[in-house]
């Protein structure tokens, strides 16, 4: 494991307690992060921290509710407050939403994928920038976006809309926030072996598989490296950059 020297820092990873957001917890712990795990469930965010704090770094849970404006704005000042700062946060959390074609697409899923992926990321990364910004150090902001924050995919108009949206908002907060010494980037992970798609009918898991030059699903340890590599200073050149991790998807 590549130590990526996270030292010192305090982290916030947003759903952080399975999947992609527990594989960066974890990895930016390993570095010697402190964390803050975010998620709904305060059972599962408790249990995530004590994992990470067995590794002999702080971390604390916080259960909220990431399209909640209030709950996130008092969760960031619970974080700087018990673990002494912000320096690298990674908005992660989301939902897939309903499958139906455009035409179709039911309305209250709609507005639920949009508020779940896009909306509570400029809630978070808002509350995020005033927190690094009021402290003057700068930081480092990892938007989770996808593939489908580049490409169309048939019967996720709400997604793919939401991840587009996604590397909009990281690209224009990323010139806003530059003189504040803040870098914001975007990693967009092609299909990724979560518990989620290891629920799915075996002929489409392949079907899936088959789109990326690889011929495999991606490991959430995989994205995990790269957000780790945004987070640290050797990535102090990237800001404003969409980085695809797609084991091939994108190309063809």
């Amino acid at each position: 494991m590549i130590d990526y020297q996270l030292k010192g820092k305090v982290a916030i990873v947003t759903g952080g307690v399975s999947g992609i957001g527990l594989a960066v917890a974890e990895l930016l712990a390993d570095s010697g992060a402190a964390v803050a795990v975010w998620d709904l469930k305060a059972d599962a965010v408790e249990k995530t921290a004590e994992t990470l704090r067995s590794k002999g770094v702080k971390s604390i849970g916080i259960a909220l509710n990431v399209t909640d404006e209030h709950a996130v704005d008092a969760a960031v000042k619970r974080t700087v407050q018990e673990l002494g700062g912000l320096d690298i946060a990674v908005n992660n959390a989301g939902i897939g939403g309903p499958s139906a074609a455009s035409g179709d697409y039911p309305v209250d899923g709609w507005r639920n994928v949009i508020d779940v992926n896009l909306n509570s990321v400029f809630l978070c990364q808002r509350a995020q920038i005033q927190a690094m910004r009021s402290a003057g150090n700068g930081g480092s902001i990892i938007n989770m976006a996808s593939i489908l924050g580049q490409v169309g995919f048939n019967n996720s108009a709400a997604y793919v809309a939401a991840k587009h949206g996604v590397v909009g908002l990281t690209q224009t907060a990323a010139w806003e926030h530059a003189a504040d010494k803040i870098r914001i980037n975007a990693v967009g992970p092609g299909f990724i072996a979560t518990p989620l798609l290891d629920k799915m009918d075996p002929k489409v898991k392949q079907a899936l598989e088959s789109k990326h030059a690889l011929g495999r699903l991606g490991k959430p340890e995989e994205v995990a490296a790269l957000v780790a590599w945004l987070a640290s200073a050797d990535a102090g050149f990237a800001t404003g950059t969409y980085y695809a991790i797609d084991g091939g998807y994108l190309a063809q």
